[in-house]
């Protein structure tokens, strides 16, 4: 059994133990997670898939993702917050998907927000809640990685307050870690050095 410290890979290479139990996971985490992720449209996305995985394995909405995608008009802002009624149907009978109402309809109302915001309003407003780099040392093993942080408090704070939906503390976390705000790759796996 793993002490949550980095695994070697199909590769022979360290890894965090997560990204290990699927070949999808193991490109997830080397070419994507913790990477930085800039613009309104991809930052949307990661937010909406976010709130979508909230309550679920991160794999089943990797494996859906290009269902996502197509789903939601590649979430282009402006397209999804022009959504009707009609479509809001259409993605609750969509199995390329998560169909959950709540997650739908949040996702819906938050592009309907968004639309009114300026070019680059969401990424600023996300960037400026990461941590200091050197605030925090590399964690060991997967117990050192927290859950939640002062900056993914404030940065749910800061969203909910401008009018977006489902998108707490630990949904806002996962949010940093995925789009590179925070490097949470462990200390001996071979991805963190490349970021």
């Amino acid at each position: 059994m793993s002490d949550g410290a980095a695994l070697a890979g199909p590769d022979g290479a360290p890894r965090c133990p997560w990204a290990l139990s699927t070949a999808d996971y193991v490109t997830y985490h080397d070419e994507e997670w913790g990477r930085p992720v800039h613009g309104d449209a991809a930052l949307y996305e990661r937010l909406s898939l976010e709130a979508f995985q909230s309550g679920l394995s991160w794999i089943t909405i990797l494996r859906r993702r290009e269902g996502f995608r197509a789903a939601f008009a590649g979430f282009e802002i402006a397209k999804v917050a022009g959504f009707t009624d009609e479509d809001r149907e259409r993605l609750l009978a969509d199995e390329g998907i998560i169909r959950n109402r709540a997650k739908i309809d949040a996702t819906l109302a938050n592009a309907r927000v968004l639309a009114e915001w300026a070019p680059g309003e969401l990424d600023d407003l996300i960037w400026s809640h990461a941590p200091d780099p050197t605030g925090r040392p590399a964690p060991r093993t997967v117990g050192d990685v927290p859950a939640v942080t002062p900056e993914s408090t404030a940065l749910s704070k800061a969203l909910k307050k401008r009018g977006l939906r489902f998108i707490g503390p630990t949904t806002a976390y996962a949010l940093m870690q995925a789009c590179g705000l925070v490097n949470d790759h462990l200390e001996a796996c071979a991805v963190r050095s490349a970021l």
